[in-house]
């Protein structure tokens, strides 16, 4: 604890010649070591501590500034060591200031009353007209705020962790302000009952109203030129630049909007990107990103989302008002121009194209382009397995992943294949398969869901899905069977059987969070029953899951072994084995072909068109590959055949084991 005194009257009268006032110069406390040469023309009132200033600062083009205080007025204000307060046209009042924090040519800077700071601020996210709300906080994570919205058929739990929340809100209120250790605030209009974290840097923003901005020293919080916030919480190592508008907004951890953003009613969960367009009442789960500025998001939920120019969605029917919504499931993507008509929900990973208003449920056919034809849907289950672009994408998630903080809200999954997409394709198959005996084998077209599907397209689809059930459930089987030397067939059933119990029947995609729907469906009955009684409760629970993910992914994967192949548990052998990873092998070169032929496509005559300006066709295939590269030396190209060949030898490895016992 610092250790503070009373001025003494030499200090007084040394401030007042330096044209200082103080309303009562007996409530100032300072430092044990203070010296109050380096403090002009201020004005104290209320109880104000000062620690010392000895320090300068180094500024952008090598100025340097001593710390002090000048030009000011400070109201019931604790100043740390070393900070340098300079030009604040109004006042500062109601703050706690840490060490070594710089504030410069700013209108305003106070708390007024007691203050949540954002915590608790209710957001009408997903149905503008309220039903869906979630309450944010600190401590919120995607999951957290998807169960909040999506599960209002269970009041009682809605009403336990509202509840939690507001208790929070409640212990992190306060009538003081904190503004944390080397924050930079400057050029800075209104902020007014904002607490801000350590290492913070705010350069011009306009205003900033009921908020915190949990800015750390490993992972700092920029906010810029022109930003407008009101009602927020923005977390670690985000940044909101060049005139960003919220309202009722939370920020999640390494987020980026810019270029005039605006957003109301919403929710952007972690390594979300957003600049130019506008959203409201939106749920963006991590990785939704979109940077055009014709492009509206509108009462829909995302996650690992790309929006193209132009993309836009309504919720609106005019009838009963913007009560619609939608969901575009995880890795979904929409072309240039593209539109949907809520209610609709769009399948994990799949392609929109064009404009759509027949309120479409493709969630069981995941992988799929919706591709409109005068004015008509038309469905390509499966299509986007074979896409190089699908492979990238899952590719460059991780890689992006741009939180540098350790204490990380969102529990992230980046797997393509799981038990979550992988059932989804399973019921798919059952779904086209069906078309096909209740239609015919021979019909040119299919109907499911208000849209159409083509008899070619139809069989393509069982035949990607088949492929890929098959990649993942013999990567599974792979994977368990890492390292044993099996003795016999018992040896190898004895090394299958899982674990745990815990992984069995469904699966859900919880925002970014793949986990069995038995293990949300038990932290929903904690939280009801009141076990969970606080936020950090209930994110470690979270996280545990995610922990668990590959031990409770083997449990699925091994009953859906036993079932898909139709074997028996107590009679499984090596060669059942053999035969799945040969199945492995067959989907996994193949996929792989298929998208190594979509890449190529990049690389065609046709893509060449504008290259060579103003030469020949040889000139024209030398600046392609100046720019481009050859296709042989793609680094990507050269990873999906080295990935062949990988896998194939994995395959070839264990069944060289396997048929030692045969």
């Amino acid at each position: 604890m610092k250790t503070y005194r009373l001025l003494r009257k030499d200090e007084i009268e040394i401030l007042e010649k330096q044209s200082c006032t103080a309303q009562e110069w007996s409530t100032i406390e300072v430092d044990i070591n203070f010296d109050p040469k380096y403090i002009h023309n201020t004005r104290f009132s209320g109880v104000v501590k000062l620690g010392v200033f000895k320090e300068e600062f180094t500024l952008a083009g090598g100025i340097q500034k001593h710390s002090g205080i000048s030009n000011s007025t400070l109201h019931n204000v604790t100043i740390g060591d070393n900070c340098c307060i300079e030009n604040i046209k109004n006042y500062i009042a109601n703050y706690i200031i840490g060490n070594n924090t710089f504030i410069e040519n700013v209108d305003i800077i106070l708390v007024d009353g007691k203050s949540k700071f954002g915590n608790g601020t209710e957001v009408a996210v997903l149905n503008e007209t309220g039903g869906r709300e979630v309450y944010i906080h600190d401590r919120l994570s995607a999951h957290q705020a998807y169960i909040m919205a999506l599960y209002r058929h269970r009041p009682q739990l809605i009403c336990q962790m509202k509840s939690i929340i507001f208790k929070y809100a409640e212990e992190n209120a306060s009538d003081v302000g904190t503004i944390g250790n080397n924050v930079t605030i400057v050029d800075a209009g209104y902020i007014k009952n904002v607490r801000i974290g350590d290492f913070c840097k705010i350069e011009g923003a306009g205003r900033l109203k009921n908020g915190s901005i949990n800015s750390c020293k490993v992972a700092p919080v920029h906010i810029g030129y022109g930003v407008v916030c009101d009602d927020f919480i923005i977390s670690s190592g985000s940044s909101l630049e060049d005139g960003t508008m919220l309202t009722r907004c939370f920020i999640g951890q390494a987020c980026h909007l810019g270029h005039t953003y605006s957003a109301s009613d919403s929710l952007f969960f972690s390594n979300c990107q957003e600049e130019n367009g506008e959203a409201c009442a939106i749920f963006a789960g991590p990785f939704t990103v979109t940077h055009h500025k014709s492009t509206l998001l509108i009462a829909g939920m995302f996650s690992f989302m790309n929006a193209g120019s132009g993309s836009n969605q309504s919720n609106h029917m005019y009838k009963l008002g913007p009560i619609h919504q939608g969901a575009m499931e995880r890795g979904a993507k929409t072309t240039s121009d593209s539109y949907i008509l809520w209610p609709a929900r769009i399948g994990a990973f799949s392609l929109v194209m064009g404009r759509h208003v027949n309120h479409s449920d493709t969630s069981n056919l995941p992988f799929s382009y919706l591709i409109e034809q005068q004015n008509t849907t038309y469905l390509v289950p499966g299509a986007n397995l074979r896409s190089v672009g699908t492979i990238r994408d899952a590719q460059k998630w991780p890689k992006r992943d741009g939180r540098t903080d350790p204490n990380r809200l969102d529990q992230i999954n980046y797997n393509l294949l799981s038990p979550y997409t992988i059932q989804k394709m399973i019921n798919g198959m059952s779904i086209l398969k069906d078309l096909r005996k209740v239609s015919g084998e021979t019909s040119d077209i299919y109907a499911y869901q208000s849209a159409k599907i083509k008899n070619s397209s139809l069989n393509n689809g069982i035949h990607f899905y088949e492929m890929a059930v098959n990649k993942f459930l013999g990567n599974s089987v792979i994977k368990r069977l890492e390292g044993l030397i099996p003795e016999d067939d018992s040896s190898i059933r004895e090394r299958l059987q899982p674990d745990t119990e815990i992984g069995k029947g469904e699966w859900v995609d919880i925002s970014g969070l793949i986990a069995p729907k038995s293990e949300i469906e038990r932290l929903m009955n904690d939280i009801e029953s009141g076990e969970l009684t606080n936020v950090d409760q209930i994110h470690d629970r979270f996280a545990i899951m995610h922990a668990n993910y590959y031990t409770y992914e083997w449990t699925w994967a091994y009953e859906m072994i036993l079932e898909y192949y139709k074997l028996d548990a107590s009679k499984l052998s090596a060669k059942d084995i053999i035969h799945i990873v040969n199945e492995w092998m067959n989907a996994v070169v193949s996929l792989d072909n298929m998208v190594y032929a979509d890449a190529k496509k990049e690389f065609s005559l046709s893509a060449m068109t504008g290259f060579g300006a103003d030469g020949n066709r040889k000139e024209q295939e030398q600046d392609f590959e100046q720019v481009r590269g050859a296709f042989e030396s793609n680094t990507f190209v050269t990873a999906v055949l080295q990935h062949i060949e990988v896998k194939t030898e994995l395959g070839n490895e264990l069944i060289s084991r396997l048929n030692n016992i045969i």
